[in-house]
């Protein structure tokens, strides 16, 4: 191998940790939502660089790497001059192909210093489509923090024999006997726990309620009736999907919260306690002490799967509880205000931004370059280990998520990209993080509309990042 790319792989490694060794994974315990919490602490323990290799499932997959001793070749990381003109002049001829379309944002800044070394019409606000899950994702994470749980909860009702069910919003509640992905809120487990708790008091019939009413405004989408996402109510398991998937598109109940409430009536009925009548809503009294609950993923786990996998109604939920966190209503427009009044906080400038959703779903959604690598910059620093899964989400080029089969194989960007991904009719943007050749830990995005091929934008989008991650200044 050609001592370029052994170096470039033996930065990766010690820079980024993109591969953990099997005696480490072994030891890191049970997977959260496909990331491992070792892993996330981990990264947030290190400096400025952050970040390490994840598969969606199952064990990790070791990206190209070599062991993270530098001293051990002899040799030291090559001085970079900040701002190089390398770096520019490889991208320029890049971002005018076409085929990327008429209209095109990029940015790229050296994490550690702040330094732009790239960008063109950086503070222009463009449609960012998933990539605005990086915003969705550092608002909630500075809203809330990586470790806060949804509760899922069973409540006595107002009258006599009757308990309710009360949604929190767990984007990771299951009515699955197996967790998929994970741990996370459970019915099952909330049903025993509530079974056991009415036979403690001597009662085995109850009228069931179920209350979903901590979300406010429309459930459904701007863009309608649609499989990449289900109708956003705070009562919802397994994101309302039919059959065993758990991420991608697919068609979604229509009634999420009625059928979350009669699949716990069923568990409920499997434990022996007999059900009156269909479940209801109704109203939760205030201040009721729970009979049971049960908890989501932490939150860093959900930004995490989020990322990963582009999950469109993780995202609406983290928006919802980003409102909540900060005093606005649960609906599309105290999320826009929450998420921007967070990202505000952060010390990022929002001109011009707009959050009509959390997903990227709407074409309302204006983000800029400049705005998308600040957010990555500030998800690396060292004071703010709290933004960490951020970065620990995203997508590895050629192993994870939905960059699986993008920049892989024999591509210098593969395992050493980390990017969301972003895809709308005409619209396709990339944004994360990257180790150069001498070690730097760069954020980069780009953003571009009216492509006249999806397939050719991406492509064009995958030699942007995978150039970013083989040019080094002079």
């Amino acid at each position: 191998m050609p001592l370029d790319k052994t170096w470039q792989l033996i930065a990766g490694s010690a820079v980024a940790g993109l591969a953990l060794s099997l005696a480490t994974v072994a030891a890191a315990g049970p997977w959260d939502s496909g990331q491992r919490k070792a892993e996330r602490d981990r990264a947030a323990s290190w400096s400025r660089t952050g970040g390490a290799d994840h598969a969606a499932g199952g064990l990790p997959q070791a990206a190209p790497s070599a062991p993270g001793v530098l001293a051990g070749i002899g040799r030291t990381p090559r001085q970079v001059t900040a701002g190089g003109p390398g770096l520019p002049e490889a991208l320029e001829p890049l971002l005018a192909d076409r085929g990327l379309g008429d209209l095109r944002s990029a940015a790229v800044v050296d994490t550690a210093t702040g330094q732009v070394l790239f960008e063109s019409r950086a503070r222009e606000a463009m449609t960012p489509a998933s990539t605005v899950k990086i915003a969705t994702a550092a608002a909630a994470l500075a809203a809330l923090g990586p470790e806060h749980r949804i509760r899922t909860t069973v409540v006595p009702g107002t009258g006599p024999g009757q308990i309710v069910l009360v949604g929190g919003g767990d984007p990771s509640l299951t009515a699955k006997k197996k967790a998929p992905a994970g741990s996370g809120g459970s019915l099952v487990a909330l049903a025993a726990d509530t079974a056991r708790a009415l036979k403690a008091a001597g009662t085995t019939t109850v009228a069931l309620g179920h209350d979903d009413s901590l979300y406010s405004g429309p459930t459904r989408h701007p863009i309608g009736v649609n499989d990449n996402i289900a109708p956003v109510t705070a009562l919802m398991a397994d994101e309302g999907r039919p059959d065993d998937s758990v991420s991608g598109p697919v068609d979604r109940t229509e009634d999420p919260t009625g059928d979350t409430a009669r699949a716990f009536a069923t568990l409920l009925g499997e434990r022996g306690i007999k059900i009156t009548g269909e479940p209801a809503e109704a109203e939760a009294p205030t201040g009721a002490k729970p009979l049971a609950t049960t908890l989501s993923t932490p939150l860093g786990g959900l930004v995490e799967r989020m990322l990963t996998n582009s999950d469109n109604d993780i995202a609406e939920a983290l928006a919802r509880q980003t409102a909540i966190a900060s005093g606005q209503p649960a609906s599309f427009e105290g999320g826009e205000k929450a998420v921007a009044a967070r990202l505000a906080a952060l010390g990022v400038d929002v001109t011009g931004a707009r959050f009509a959703d959390g997903s990227g779903l709407a074409r309302a959604d204006r983000v800029t370059t400049a705005l998308l690598t600040a957010l990555l910059a500030k998800s690396a620093d060292p004071e703010r280990p709290e933004l960490r899964p951020v970065l620990t989400g995203l997508p590895v080029a050629g192993f994870s998520g939905t960059l699986r089969a993008r920049n892989a194989g024999n591509s210098p960007a593969a395992g050493l990209v980390r990017a969301k991904t972003g895809t709308l009719s005409g619209v396709n943007a990339l944004a994360g993080t990257v180790v150069d050749p001498s070690g730097r830990l760069l954020a980069f995005a780009f953003l571009t509309a009216n492509s006249p091929d999806p397939a050719a934008a991406e492509k064009g989008l995958d030699k942007l990042a995978a150039t970013v991650a083989g040019t080094t200044g002079p």
